[in-house]
């Protein structure tokens, strides 16, 4: 039921007294401060899909983790994407260089994520090929809070994309990193960061293993033993894939700029974590 009402003093620029059209509701209908539920209640919310996103069968990157070392930042992603119950890829790749000195691993919807690297890699080019110099670091990551923003209104229906940022800052002689929420939020962390559906139990192991002082290889082993273990906690979380040759992608950004480890080394630093956890009373299981 709505309500014609005439405001004092609301005129438009003839003078003429505007009409306000007021949305009237019984007790039990009433939204109360709620202005999405008062939207909604007056049929002028926005669309949404008759399909649940989760019906659609989208391809969503799972769990991403970053954390600080002497030499910069580590980085490191599983390789397992999932469309609800479904693996949808195995050997997807997630940690991705933004620029020569700066990386972004990616968690949420597939498509839109690998889409918004693509343009955060151009942009950050553009840039410098236009000043003649490189973006800096907080540059960047404003940079990517923005267009994580603007996929807000996907987000909403359920293609939500939040990525973590971390580079080597030139000017400070530090690795840095950030992550971010769905609203384009910008969070700098001091130790590390994780992301994406198994962040839970990767966030403990790093918590737990991580040390202010270790070097890069001392960090990779600990982002490697948190890949494996949230893998077994975190179905849409992908461990390694000793039959088919599967493993995460873990990369290193530090005053060399940004560099990926080889697979066969992170293959090998998996297969000491599988020798090691088996000496230990029958792990892995």
């Amino acid at each position: 039921m709505a309500v014609t009402a005439v405001w004092p003093n609301s005129k438009d620029c003839r003078g003429s007294l505007i009409a306000v059209t007021m949305p009237l509701f019984d007790a039990g209908g009433d939204p109360g401060p709620n202005f999405g539920a008062l939207l909604r209640s007056t049929g002028l919310a926005p669309p949404v899909p008759d399909a649940p996103a989760d019906t659609l069968l989208v391809s969503h990157a799972t769990t991403v983790v970053a954390i600080r070392c002497r030499q910069g930042v580590v980085m490191a992603g599983d390789r397992r994407a999932t469309a609800g119950h479904l693996i949808s890829h195995r050997a997807i790749e997630k940690v991705f260089p933004a620029d020569r000195f700066s990386g972004v691993a990616i968690a949420g919807a597939a498509g839109p994520a690998m889409e918004m690297v693509r343009l955060f890699q151009l942009q950050l080019e553009h840039y410098e090929k236009v000043e003649g110099k490189a973006l800096s670091l907080d540059g960047k990551a404003n940079q990517l809070g923005i267009m994580v923003r603007n996929n807000l209104p996907a987000a909403l229906q359920g293609f939500a994309v939040v990525p973590l940022f971390a580079g080597f800052d030139t000017a400070r002689g530090v690795g840095r990193l950030f992550q971010y929420d769905v609203t384009g939020g910008r969070y700098e962390e001091r130790e590390y960061a994780v992301g994406g559906s198994g962040s839970l139990h990767a966030g403990t192991v790093i918590k737990l293993g991580y040390r202010p002082d270790a070097d890069a290889d001392e960090m990779i082993d600990l982002a490697v033993s948190a890949l494996y273990r949230t893998a077994e906690e975190d179905a849409a979380t992908g461990g390694p894939d000793l039959v088919r040759g599967i493993f995460p992608v873990v990369a290193v950004t530090g005053a060399e700029g940004f560099q990926r480890i080889a697979d066969d080394d992170v293959e090998a630093r998996f297969r000491a974590l599988l020798t090691g956890l088996a000496a230990q009373g029958g792990e892995p299981r």
